[in-house]
């Protein structure tokens, strides 16, 4: 194979295919929508433990998924061999928030899109799904539920730490119990009046009652 056949490869042919000004201005537009994807989850995060990397990764898949649309749309042979490619790969992280799933699905969508030449259809989509994701995930429809823990001695005592909680919580509900001899222990769901927790002082010196806890349930958990 002489020179002249390396300069006159197919391969090489293939590098101006995308122009270099299509190249940065499709991946400054996927970096600026990453970030206002990030920002937006970073908001409305609601889960337990907050992933910082998480939020780098939603960056981070909206740009790689316009670098792989760029090479897909400028050459049809090497798409079907990308599909290939792609369809081989497996993930195995499991995803425990299930909005976590809408933002992964947005920033590959958002990659996608704007690899497409959309930039109006992804910048105007993007900030319509951040907006309506800021206004529902953080608005508070009902007060928060809380748990009680409640260990006594009996069910006479049982039977008044349960009336102390309905006279005091907008509701009650038994979740659980646990009995043992001399001891039961109950798991009730309530609905506070108010922010002040000062009746759990109350409800702990009542006769029989060992022990009260307090915790806040988001229905995923319970410590």
């Amino acid at each position: 194979m002489s020179f002249n056949d390396i300069f006159k490869s197919s391969f090489l042919e293939n590098v101006t295919s995308v122009s270099i000004l299509d190249m940065v201005l499709a991946l400054a537009l996927a970096f600026g929508v990453g970030m206002f994807i990030f920002l937006v989850y970073k908001k409305t995060y609601q889960g337990v433990m907050y992933s910082s990397s998480f939020g780098v990764t939603l960056v981070a898949l909206t740009m790689i998924t316009t670098l792989v649309i760029l090479a897909v749309t400028s050459n049809v042979v090497l798409s079907l061999g990308m599909v290939g490619a792609l369809s081989i790969v497996r993930f195995r992280t499991a995803i425990k928030e299930p909005l976590d799933i809408a933002f992964l699905f947005w920033a590959i969508a958002a990659g996608i899109v704007l690899a497409a030449g959309m930039i109006p259809l992804a910048v105007i989509g993007s900030v319509l799904i951040g907006v309506i994701l800021l206004v529902f995930v953080n608005r508070k429809s009902h007060a928060n539920p809380y748990i009680v823990v409640i260990q006594c001695d009996g069910a006479e005592s049982e039977r008044k730490a349960t009336e102390y909680l309905s006279a005091n919580t907008k509701r009650c509900v038994v979740k659980s119990k646990t009995a043992r001899k001399n001891a039961v222990e109950l798991s009730c769901e309530v609905r506070l009046n108010d922010e002040n927790t000062g009746f759990i002082n109350a409800l702990s010196d009542l006769p029989g009652v060992e022990s009260a806890v307090l915790v806040s349930y988001n229905g995923d958990y319970m410590a």
